[in-house]
């Protein structure tokens, strides 16, 4: 759960802005117990009060007697779920000074259960109706509000009226006695722990910093270990009366169901809820004080350098007007003008490695520019005045209307791409969406009348008016900016102050050339290839064809997801295409290949050639294939195929990618010692591939020593080596789509299939160690990690006991988390996890992995131990099986309705026809094990002897 999210506006995420709409004034209450909707020409439903946007018709409005508002609609993304989530106003800035960090705490009470319903046991029962917990079940608290989520698969009126009468049991009268109380501050305590380190220290003086004077400055929702040590059942009773109460409360479903049966559902489970007392009055949030410090220095050892630029104005409910969207709309790009100039200039190398601008709203205190800068080197003073040179700039004359045309195709395409895939939405994201729109007094529309009041404001979007929205979000407001070192410095505070009072004058060299860039301006490509075979394969309407150079398509044409095509090219060995024991530039070919351009066109050119159409370029290792991934559509998929064939075959080689990416991860080294997560993060996946090189961190010394010439020379073979491997899934023509890949791929010249050597294709697991391998980092001295691991095998041979094994791994989780979490309070997120590679015949193991104090550890081995031990000698109860199993099944028929779940099972099988059967198996592998087949898996592969185990202390700690 994430405690202080900030809503991005300007990350550039347009449609959280169109698609849940903008703050409004406060909503006056409706009359009671009536259901609002868009035919009701007199009354606007209580989310569209003082708004002229076109009401969302999908949904369907009420208000229950108590005052609890609800919206419900039908979708049937995926089939059979409908998605519960109920938002009640109750944040961290909601709690008074002494407590701190109840709002969280209610709600992990409330999760355990009601007085109706046994501690713990709502879990267990969601489990027996397919619901997988931390996923489909789950709550999230942040200073302004608390929602509970829940994806209930498979919905019928009795499995969902049985889960609403758990929800409500929650909301109304949660089990608020000392020994729930006590035995979830233990979870709350750890979980606030396990959370400390450099980024929640960072986190906090950033908040204290930004939002001096304001409540928000201290409300982190986790709370302080005092008041969370103080908490009684009484206090804790006190804040539930007081906040969680029908009137503050919102419920949005959205799912298979007919919403009429939805809304009597929810009458009949919640009408009879009932406010306790008097109701608590919502504090003022206060606004931006600038009497407050302008600048703040924060050491934190380890820490990349930073810098932090905010305009804060103070946050205010607005009318949701169609005009008040277009404004907002217009503030947006205008922001990502400076935010494009920006990235161009930290592409072309220079004092900083990256820098972005956004809009944030933050929990209803303050409206908000914030800049990020992150230097190349130590020089910040020159980063920092760079950036204020161009936003300065950005200030100081218009725009062209040719970068105001590349910003709105680019936000046009976004907004439209969510029309043509309304119908695949899914059900929980509609749900989220309108109660966070509520969070912040937003509405909600149609993907289409988002493209719509967009589209109508574009006559207003002139030169002049965003420049005046870039003089606005630059300069009103109070200003604040910190600089976040893992080095102290004497002075800091003083040349910081010194830096941004600095007078700067306007860059001259930043604004993007009108160029024109095209498809045409591609290197161009032979002959197109011929069908040498076309089969079927795999799922009835799959295709198998192989042209006449050797390449191979696995073609799904289909329209379950509409508007959506996705592409996976796969070529040469992937991880086995590097050696075991000679390390090679792998890590620097996520960014770096991608950016390195194709042919005479760089990065910025290919921006132009993909800006306003759905196009992209991901690239992956795999175990046995390196690739290049994109979601597109119908319209562009076929340029989407020229642009990858034109990477493999004319790639560019760019030397300015190799600096950034080297001083990015320079940037990033000393953070991986500062914690446990960290320290494993860097070499728990070495160490259990028994220190293969290509599963190392590279070094200080390895990262400085690559050059332009040497990654070109690692990687140059690797784009021009075989084979090729292209699977197409989505809305596409089979014909066509066959033709676009002999004229791409088809084209290329025939590539040698090299075999892969013995040693490459090897995987190892470490030997048994009788006492845990120590790690050492260098945070904080009540934060440890534990790890034990058991080797299993790889490959297909086993297939139908790899698959099992995830049955046995989630019970494995369940009774951990039950033991450790639920009970002992002794970790917040033990983790058990299933590793097994088919594309290795070895190298498979069983993962248990904790945050732990270091005096637990002791006791977290003894659980893990005992757990494993139970596990092989006795089999698992019926109850706990199905616990695991329904969940599981639940996962495979949902993920099995898209197209993503299907290309990923095929991966692979134009090479090797047995992920076709694995995939073919694969729900009768996974859901036909019984208690005896679990019990003889455990008793296979949890043997003590051959373990393998490691922990992650803080300097001078010794294991307790």
């Amino acid at each position: 759960m994430r405690f202080f999210p900030r809503r991005s506006a300007a990350s550039l995420s347009l449609l959280a802005l169109l698609l849940t709409g903008s703050p409004l004034a406060a909503q006056p209450a409706s009359a009671p117990g009536t259901t609002q909707g868009a035919t009701q020409a007199q009354t606007r439903p209580w989310l569209y009060e003082n708004s002229d946007v076109p009401i969302d018709t999908a949904w369907r409005f009420g208000i229950l007697p108590n005052g609890l508002r609800y919206a419900i609609r039908r979708n049937g993304v995926p089939p059979g779920q409908v998605s519960v989530r109920l938002r009640v106003d109750a944040g961290s800035l909601m709690e008074k000074p002494d407590e701190l960090g109840y709002a969280h705490y209610m709600e992990h009470l409330s999760m355990r259960g009601s007085r109706h319903v046994p501690d713990g046991e709502s879990k267990r029962i969601w489990q027996r109706l397919g619901v997988t917990f931390g996923s489909d079940s789950n709550a999230q608290t942040t200073p302004t509000g608390t929602t509970y989520a829940l994806d209930l698969p498979q919905a019928t009126p009795a499995s969902l009226g049985e889960s609403l009468k758990i929800l409500s049991g929650m909301m109304s009268d949660p089990n608020i006695v000392d020994g729930a109380v006590n035995a979830e501050r233990a979870v709350v305590l750890a979980e606030k722990r396990e959370s400390d380190g450099p980024q929640m220290r960072i986190s906090e003086g950033s908040r204290l910093h930004f939002f001096s004077g304001q409540p928000l400055a201290d409300r982190a929702p986790i709370g302080t270990v005092a008041a969370l040590t103080a908490a009684t059942a009484d206090k804790l009773q006190a804040f539930h009366d007081r906040w969680y109460r029908p009137e503050n409360t919102v419920i949005a479903v959205s799912g298979d169901m007919d919403p009429a049966a939805v809304e009597q559902l929810l009458k009949d489970n919640f009408s009879g809820w009932k406010g306790v007392g008097p109701g608590g009055t919502v504090p003022d949030f206060g606004a931006p004080d600038a009497k407050q410090p302008v600048t703040r220095v924060i050491v934190e050892p380890g820490a990349p350098l930073g810098l932090t630029l905010a305009w804060l104005r103070p946050w205010k409910p607005h009318a949701d007007t169609i005009v008040y969207n277009q404004d907002k709309l217009t503030d947006m790009l205008a922001l990502q003008i400076v935010s494009r100039r920006l990235e161009r200039a930290a592409r072309a190398g220079g004092s900083f490695l990256q820098s972005s601008v956004e809009q944030q709203d933050v929990s209803r205190s303050a409206d908000g520019t914030f800049m990020t800068i992150m230097p190349t080197g130590n020089n910040w003073e020159k980063a920092l005045g760079d950036v204020r040179a161009i936003v300065e700039d950005a200030k100081a004359a218009a725009p062209s209307q040719a970068e105001i045309d590349r910003e709105y195709a680019q936000m046009d395409t976004a907004l439209a791409i969510q029309v043509e895939n309304a119908d695949t939405e899914p059900g929980s994201k509609q749900a989220s969406d309108l109660v966070s729109a509520v969070d912040i007094r937003e509405t909600t529309v149609s993907p289409q009348a988002a493209v719509d009041i967009f589209r109508a404001g574009k006559p207003a979007m002139t030169p002049q008016k965003i420049l005046d929205s870039t003089r606005r979000l630059f300069t009103a407001g109070v200003f604040r900016a910190l600089l976040v070192t893992g080095t102290p410095q004497a002075g800091l505070d003083a040349r910081l102050a010194a830096a941004v009072a600095a007078p700067v004058k306007a860059a001259t060299d930043v604004r993007l050339a009108d160029k024109l860039v095209t498809m045409d301006d591609l290197p161009k490509f032979g002959a197109p290839g011929t069908v040498v075979s076309r089969t079927p394969t795999g799922l009835p309407g799959m295709e198998s064809v192989t042209f006449s150079n050797g390449v191979k398509l696995t073609l799904f044409a289909n329209d379950v997801e509409t508007e959506k095509v996705r592409i996976n090219v796969r070529f040469g060995h992937g991880q086995q295409a590097f050696s075991p024991t000679r390390a090679a530039p792998g890590w620097a070919g996520g960014y770096a290949l991608v950016a390195s351009g194709i042919g005479s066109l760089g990065q910025g050119e290919l921006d132009e050639l993909t800006n306003g159409r759905r196009m992209g370029m991901d690239f992956n290792i795999d175990d046995d294939a390196f690739e290049l991934q994109a979601l597109t559509r119908p319209a562009d998929y076929k340029d989407q195929l020229r642009l990858f064939a034109a990477k493999l075959g004319f790639p560019g080689w760019d030397p300015a990618p190799i600096a950034r990416v080297k001083t990015g991860a320079l940037v990033a080294y000393d953070a991986m010692t500062r914690s446990p997560d960290a320290v494993l993060g860097r070499d728990l996946n070495w160490l259990l591939h028994d220190k293969d090189v290509r599963f190392r961190t590279p070094s200080r010394e390895e990262i400085s020593a690559l050059t332009p010439q040497s990654f070109r020379a690692a990687w140059e073979p690797i784009l021009a080596s075989g084979p090729i491997e292209i699977q197409i899934f989505g809305q596409v023509k089979p014909d066509e789509a066959i033709q676009a890949v002999a004229s791409t791929f088809g084209a290329l010249p025939a590539r040698a299939n090299k075999p892969v050597p013995a040693a490459n294709r090897a995987m190892r697991f470490p030997a048994h160690v009788d006492a845990p391998v120590v790690l050492r980092h260098d945070g904080d001295k009540d934060q440890a990690a534990a790890v034990m691991a058991w080797p299993t095998a790889g490959g297909f041979a086993l297939q139908k006991e790899a698959r099992q094994l995830e049955i046995l791994t989630q019970i494995f989780n369940d009774r951990l988390f039950d033991k450790l979490r639920s009970t002992e309070g002794a970790a917040y997120s033990p983790s058990v996890q299933n590793n097994w590679p088919f594309s290795y015949e070895s190298g498979g193991y069983i993962l248990v992995t904790s945050q732990v104090r270091p005096d637990r550890i002791a006791y977290f081995y003894d659980v893990v131990k005992k757990t494993a031990e139970d596990l092989a000698k006795t089999p698992v109860s019926d109850d706990e099986l199905q616990r695991a199993v329904a969940p599981m099944r639940q996962l495979l028929m949902r993920a099995s309705t898209g197209n993503a779940f299907w290309m990923s099972q095929m991966e692979g099988a134009t090479q090797d026809p047995r992920y076709v059967d694995a995939m073919k198996a694969m729900s009768e592998d996974l859901l036909s094990v019984t208690p005896a087949q679990l019990q003889a898996l455990a008793a296979k592969y949890l043997i003590p002897q051959k373990s393998w185990s490691a922990v992650a202390l803080p300097q001078g700690v010794s294991a307790r």
